[in-house]
């Protein structure tokens, strides 16, 4: 695939990719055949319609079932370690340059009863491996599972802050139709305590207000998805006015039937109003896609102009929890040493 559409002079930055939904197929069947899981087939295609989504999906949830041997196959450290790994490399292949990478300790701990935070050690090992062999830069996102209602998201974010220093930031993700976010305002106030970001999935299944809650409520300096902002005049211009960015996940979005086609999605709005939108994955091994898909097929179809898609390119940077001399630093390694702007 070419990358016709992607600035090789810019850097090229994926801020919404869940590690738990990035394992390889290869490695679902190596580990489900050593530890002897029932797994519903034995050879990669076999097992290919039980991950990967082909169809679009009744909503949010079912899209998220897809999650099941993403997880089932973590049965220990070492497979959480693995697929940490295996994760930074498939950035190197697709030609990232910087990555944040987020995941639910207690999601992925789940299955076989781990210890949640010997999971975000395991995973931070195999980032940071990863990171030093491959030389792409990474940071850590922690989500707190809303589906999992606000006492376990407390032990959750727990094991988070008791490896703050492993973080850059937390998330909110999961069921947002039935656990708003008011419900985590607690725990968002010890985040920001904790002096770390904050990033929140809302207006992917729940409306407008969803979004509100989660910039006024939690503190969120950027939205994951956000779909549902486009039927709010007034959060189009309060995102744009204050560059609270927008993680924009195209595919995701038709699959989960969020929206119905690419070119229903409002991206284009988004940019047309000004609002600090990003072009992401969101769960590549489920979606059965890559970065540069999404910036050569997705975003062309969602009717972006070249313009456009390299605004989304220059709009990642913007929006990344970097600090002002790391953005400065990743964009002269691409040749982009001259200013964009106020980091």
């Amino acid at each position: 695939m070419t990358n016709s559409y992607i600035n090789p002079n810019f850097p090229l930055i994926d801020l919404h990719r869940h590690l738990d939904g990035s394992l390889r197929l290869e490695t679902i069947l190596d580990l489900g055949l050593t530890y002897g899981l029932p797994l519903p087939a034995q050879d990669i295609e076999g097992l290919r319609p039980y991950v990967q989504v082909t169809d679009s999906q009744p909503g949010v949830m079912a899209f998220i079932a897809r999650f099941e041997w993403m997880t089932k196959i973590l049965v220990n450290e070492d497979a959480c370690n693995r697929v940490a790994y295996e994760c930074v490399e498939d950035l190197r292949k697709e030609g990232i340059d910087y990555a944040e990478l987020r995941f639910s300790p207690w999601f992925m701990a789940e299955t076989h009863q781990l210890d949640p935070a010997a999971v975000i050690d395991a995973v931070v090992d195999g980032v940071r491996s990863a990171s030093r062999d491959t030389g792409i830069p990474i940071n850590l996102i922690g989500i707190l599972s809303r589906t999992y209602g606000p006492e376990i998201c407390h032990q959750e974010l727990a094991a988070i802050l008791a490896r703050r220093e492993a973080f850059v930031a937390v998330d909110l993700a999961g069921d947002e139709a039935n656990f708003p976010a008011e419900w985590y305002q607690s725990h968002f106030a010890l985040v920001r305590n904790a002096g770390l970001h904050v990033t929140v999935h809302a207006g992917e299944a729940a409306g407008s207000a969803s979004i509100w809650q989660a910039v006024n409520l939690l503190g969120a300096e950027r939205i994951g998805h956000a779909v549902s902002a486009q039927t709010d005049e007034a959060l189009l211009d309060f995102l744009a006015q204050k560059r609270i960015a927008v993680e924009v996940n195209l595919t995701s979005n038709v699959q989960t039937s969020t929206v119905k086609s690419y070119a229903e999605h409002p991206v284009r709005l988004f940019l047309d109003r000004q609002v600090c939108a990003t072009l992401n994955t969101d769960d590549p091994g489920i979606s059965a896609i890559t970065l540069p898909y999404e910036y050569n097929v997705a975003a062309p179809q969602a009717g972006l102009s070249q313009k456009q898609i390299w605004q989304l390119q220059q709009n990642a940077l913007e929006a990344s929890f970097l600090t002002p001399q790391e953005k400065l630093e990743l964009a002269s390694k691409k040749g982009s040493s001259k200013s964009h702007g106020d980091f």
